[in-house]
Formats: C-alpha cells, sequence, structure tokens
C-alpha cells in the first residue's frame, strides 16, 4: 500500500493533531479490523493514514 504522499504535504492542519488521529485509528484498526485491511495487505498503519489523509475517517480532538 502507497501512502498518499500528497496528501501528506499539502495538508495544511494542525500536524500534531493529523498524527493522534492516525495513532487512534490505527488502534481501532488493530482491535475491530477494518474491511480495507486484507486490500492494504495487512499494513495496519499504512491504512490508518491512508483513511485519515483522504477524509474517509472524520476526527475530532476533544480538549481536556
Amino acid at each position: 500500500m502507497v501512502i498518499p504522499l500528497d496528501l501528506l504535504v499539502t495538508n495544511t492542519g494542525n500536524m500534531y493533531k493529523l498524527t493522534s488521529a492516525m495513532i487512534k485509528r490505527a488502534e481501532q484498526i488493530n482491535l475491530t479490523g477494518d474491511p480495507e485491511l486484507e486490500e492494504a495487505g495487512g499494513k495496519v498503519v499504512s491504512l490508518a493514514i491512508k483513511q485519515v489523509l483522504s477524509k474517509k475517517i472524520e476526527f475530532r480532538i476533544e480538549e481536556t
């Protein structure tokens, strides 16, 4: 699976929030699975990055 670097480079959002979202999504995929995981060759982190960057997964970081 190829990480969409063009989306990463052109992203103007907060990189800390983006990274946090990717980490949380990777944890979710690891625990519950995802239909796209087999297509991604079992690469959880790559799939999480792709889903967050392509905005397939929406995220919100709650302030504490």
